[in-house]
């Protein structure tokens, strides 16, 4: 064999040999790629730290700030970016609805009362709030279940004069439909688990002339609420028999107009 062609073999077994070495040999893992997340932009907003019940005045402890996504941020919250000075602004404000742990505070929920009572501050323009006596048993009341911001109709029952000493006789009607009741006694919100408290009265959001009506039906007899569902609490509702009010003078029978 001649020496060129001896060369070409030692090399060709050289490179062979090699080549298996690399095939036996355990590749390396890629490097994994690293991705790195940018953080996204967060705006202070201010935010209710407990709960806060309805008609309760807001303290500096019911108050905090937390970064909220600045793409996320509801629309009419209050901002540090555009009302630095807000907790300034509510504290000592009345809580108009309540307020749970961590709500974004809102100007439309709060209302400054000047030193006026609470009922007063939310009373809409045009409203009065009127207060009928119930029985503490709940006969009067629904059984007692009947609870503030509940919609109910108020039914008077008086004594008919039939002129007939031995005979009593009742008569019941319906003088107002689907009026608001503000609250039960002296209990304005009804909490998550708390316990029916029955008043000796119910306050009522009424307008002028229904005032009067039920001023005038506390004379003549005793006043009753029927709770009505919440289907139908959106109902203007009707007075019974065109709006009239039955009253009894001196055995004479006369029905006034209520509006």
């Amino acid at each position: 064999m001649s020496p060129a062609r001896i060369i070409i073999l030692v090399v060709a077994l050289v490179a062979g040999l090699g080549a298996a070495l690399l095939i036996q040999r355990p590749s390396r893992p890629a490097a994994p790629a690293v991705t790195r997340y940018e953080p996204a932009p967060t705006v202070p907003v201010l935010v209710a730290a407990a709960d806060i019940p309805l008609g309760n005045t807001v303290a500096a402890n019911d108050l905090r700030w937390v970064d909220w996504p600045a793409s996320s941020v509801p629309a009419g919250v209050l901002r540090k970016d555009e009302t630095p000075g807000a907790e300034a602004e509510v504290i000592g404000q009345l809580a108009r609805v309540a307020l749970q742990a961590s709500d974004p505070i809102r100007r439309e929920k709060l209302i400054k009362t000047d030193g006026s009572g609470f009922l007063s501050a939310v009373l809409p323009s045009g409203k009065r709030a009127t207060a009928i006596s119930t029985d503490s048993r709940g006969a009067n009341t629904a059984g007692g279940f009947i609870l503030p911001n509940d919609r109910a109709d108020v039914i008077r029952t008086f004594k008919e004069d039939t002129g007939n000493t031995n005979s009593e006789n009742y008569t019941s009607e319906t003088i107002l439909t689907n009026v608001r009741v503000l609250a039960i006694g002296q209990n304005i919100q009804e909490r998550n688990g708390e316990k029916v408290v029955v008043g000796e009265t119910a306050t009522l959001e009424l307008d002028p002339r229904q005032v009067e009506i039920v001023a005038q039906a506390q004379k003549s007899g005793t006043l009753s609420l029927a709770l009505r569902s919440l289907k139908d609490a959106n109902d203007a509702g009707r007075p019974s028999e065109e709006g009239g009010m039955t009253l009894v003078r001196y055995g004479v029978t006369s029905r006034n107009v209520k509006q």
